[in-house]
Formats: C-alpha cells, structure tokens, sequence
C-alpha cells in the first residue's frame, strides 16, 4: 500500500560534526533525546541509537570525520527523525558489495551499514571515490 504523496516538514534540525570517538558517543546521545522528544517507543529509540552508532563510527574510522545532521520530520500521518551522516573521505567504490553484511574494509564486523538499513524505514546512500559519502536514513512513528 503506498502512501499518498504529502510535503514533510522539518520542525527541527541540529548539526553535530564528528571527528573522535568522543562525538560518536555524543551523537548516539543525542539521537536517544531527539527520538524520546519525538515520542518514540523505545523499541524504535534502541533502533534509531545503534544505527546512528554504527553510521557515526563509519562517518569517523572510514570517512576521517564528517558531520551528522539530525532532523525531526512531520507529515499529515506521521512524525519522524531523519539522520544524514556525509563525510569527504575517499568514498567506497562499490556500494553494492558494501551493503553486504560481513564485508568490511577494517577490522569491524561489516554490519554497519546493511545493518543500520534493517533497523530504519528509509535509507539512501551515495559515495563518490575521492569526494566522500552522504547516508540518510529516516524512521517513522505513527500517530
């Protein structure tokens, strides 16, 4: 069933640059405060923290640092928290074979980010070798 098409508004948006360790505990924090705001259960909350966790140690380890742009998203049906992690590093050369779960580039378990796209409603990714990589992923709440 598909939604009819509605303009989402962001209510609210806060910049978080992550370059240490450090910033991607602070914005795993943060992630928790905006998505209790926003009312979220905290089945989704636990969602909503370890994809920003996984997503923010990629954004630090593989991109050499980057930002976070957390919004809080409204429709007519629905509210939501959209997360963009973008970073200038060197990019990934095949987003297909990174979305596999296990592959890895380091010494993680490769689960980031096919694992963060199973834990939100929507994802996008697209990376440019040399130039960097932008990932957005969105979840939902229901009124």
């Amino acid at each position: 069933m598909s939604r009819p098409r509605v303009t989402v508004k962001v209510l609210r948006c806060e910049s978080i640059q992550l370059v240490a360790e450090s910033d991607i505990v602070a914005s795993r924090h943060k992630c928790r405060t905006w998505a209790t705001e926003a009312g979220f259960r905290l089945v989704d909350q636990t969602k909503i923290v370890t994809a920003a966790s996984e997503l923010a140690r990629n954004t630090v380890q593989y991109g050499g640092g980057g930002k976070l742009l957390i919004e809080l998203l409204d429709d007519a049906n629905r509210s939501g928290i959209r997360l963009t992690f973008s970073d200038q590093g060197p990019g990934i050369p095949d987003i297909e074979r990174a979305m596999q779960d296990g592959y890895t580039t380091g010494t993680g378990l490769g689960l980031g980010l096919s694992g963060s796209r199973r834990l939100m409603n929507e994802f996008a990714i697209r990376s440019e070798v040399g130039r960097g990589t932008t990932v957005v992923v969105t979840r939902w709440r229901d009124r």
